[in-house]
């Protein structure tokens, strides 16, 4: 299991940088459904960090500008799944933070998760004018895969385009990590979506550091433990600085994403 990012006792919230129109994740007709609304509905608002104002200025190298090119010549949506087990008993638990992450997403954008598709969660809606749809798969953690594949397949996802984002012991606590691709590093649902997409394990993920066991307890408990107080103070931040993460990646590709994410970060530094 794995993770990344930084580690405060504050927290913050930070504002959604657009708000977009929710409509049903049912799967649908294409000859009788438009799939997204026009961007140009959505309500646009200030950056949500001064982080994000600076990533928002003009590209001064090229290397930079090909790559926001890139991300502009999308012509499919961006799938981010966050990895999780469904009920009250699991609810604010470790292994849940993939959960809460995608939670923080959707509350951010407006994005409504009312519906169930493809045993998931499931909404769709826009950051930016990039669209995308968010899941959270409800078969537990170990057949993750089964709602993700089914996606991934139904809406013809480019695995480039495809965020997972879980939880991770070997990671300290409240720490994120933007990664371009890899294994399952023993975490039971990466590995139940690299077996439903074929083996494949180049699509980028996000690892939520949640840090070792205590003594000798045995990691299959200690994932299913709450967190306390403190703990829950700053992972509340890490959320909020993974949503701007996911932010950066949809809109201006995974070197930056990845550079924001994985570098060590203070409280004033988002402020």
């Amino acid at each position: 299991m794995n993770f990344g990012g930084l580690s405060t006792a504050a927290s913050i919230r930070i504002p959604s940088l657009h708000r977009c129109i929710q409509f049903s994740a049912y799967p649908f007709n294409s000859a009788s459904h438009t799939p997204y609304p026009s961007p140009r509905n959505l309500l646009r608002m200030p950056p949500s960090s001064a982080a994000a104002a600076a990533s928002m200025t003009t590209a001064s190298s090229s290397s930079d500008s090909l790559e926001t090119a890139d991300v502009k010549k999308q012509s499919h949506p961006w799938l981010i799944v966050g990895l999780g087990n469904p009920g009250k008993t699991y609810s604010g638990t470790r292994h849940n933070v993939g959960f809460e992450l995608v939670d923080a997403l959707a509350e951010s954008e407006g994005i409504s998760m009312g519906s169930v598709s493809f045993k998931a969660l499931f909404g769709k809606g826009f950051i930016g004018n990039v669209p995308v749809m968010l899941a959270k798969p409800q078969t537990f953690m170990n057949l993750s895969g089964q709602s993700v594949g089914a996606i991934v397949s139904y809406y013809k996802i480019p695995l480039k385009q495809l965020l997972v984002v879980y939880d991770d012991m070997d990671l300290p606590f409240a720490k994120l990590r933007m990664l371009p691709k890899g294994g399952h590093g023993g975490h039971n649902g990466m590995r139940s979506i690299i077996d439903h997409v074929k083996g494949n394990r180049d699509f980028p993920r996000l690892r939520i550091g949640i840090g070792r066991p205590p003594g000798k307890m045995d990691g299959a408990s200690y994932v299913m433990r709450p967190f306390s107080k403190q703990e829950r103070q700053e992972l509340d931040f890490t959320l909020q600085a993974g949503v701007e993460a996911v932010r950066i990646l949809l809109l201006e590709g995974f070197d930056k994403s990845a550079s924001y994410a994985n570098s060590p970060k203070s409280l004033e530094q988002l402020g």
